[in-house]
């Protein structure tokens, strides 16, 4: 445990990783493209794109009959490491984010709604280091992976991303920091309707945010 500027809690950052730790865009469309090629099944992965965040269920949903959609999500993500990860660049500020939540002897966690194994690939791609990665989270799910990480502070660029923040007090009775940044497909003005305590243009501005906020730790208890 640790004291932060008169707030107590331990330091654990947690991170969305879509348009928030990378431009997943080019990727999920070649993705959806070859998907599209392999079942025959016409897909606009320009329209999807702009959809990020929720289940990849949710999506393939508008596509495929009901049941169709499982088979076609495992194929999505089969296809998924060769399509999709090279084309995936990191997002400003990312390289330097990990080290400057270590240096308060802070841990670093991704919450994301992907699929775990892909989620790995992505991370080992930018030469992001985390202390744990949970996947397929999203809402409640997500929600529920900040309380049992610990987290006291979420990144994140969608508007589900700040509610499952704010929902933590309610549900587990542990206030989580709503960090969002405007990255991906929301602007600060929804981010902040859905709960944001600040919003950053990208990562570039959380070591500013942690000095303003947090300042050095002190040890307690």
């Amino acid at each position: 445990m640790a004291r932060y500027a008169g707030l107590v809690f331990p330091l654990v950052v947690g991170f969305d990783l879509d348009l928030t730790l990378i431009d997943s865009r080019p990727g999920i469309a070649a993705t959806y493209r070859a998907l599209s090629t392999q079942t025959g099944v016409y897909i606009d992965a320009d329209a999807a794109v702009t959809r990020l965040g929720p289940p990849l269920e949710e999506e393939l949903s508008r596509w495929f009959p009901p049941e169709e959609v499982p088979a076609a999500a495992a194929l999505f993500r089969n296809l998924y490491p060769v399509t999709a990860i090279t084309g995936s660049p990191a997002l400003p500020g990312v390289g330097d984010a990990p080290a400057h939540v270590r240096r308060r002897g802070g841990g670093v966690v991704v919450i994301t709604g992907k699929y775990a194994p892909n989620a790995h690939l992505h991370l080992d791609h930018i030469g992001f280091r985390a202390d744990s990665v949970a996947g397929w989270c999203w809402a409640e799910t997500k929600t529920a992976a900040m309380l049992e990480l610990g987290v006291g502070v979420y990144v994140g660029d969608h508007p589900a991303d700040m509610a499952a923040a704010r929902a933590a007090e309610t549900v587990g009775g542990q206030r989580v920091y709503a960090v969002g940044v405007t990255t991906g497909d929301h602007s600060a003005e929804d981010l902040l309707a859905a709960g944001a305590h600040t919003v950053l243009e990208n990562l570039t501005g959380l070591p500013d945010w942690l000095d303003a906020n947090l300042g050095d730790p002190i040890s307690v208890g």
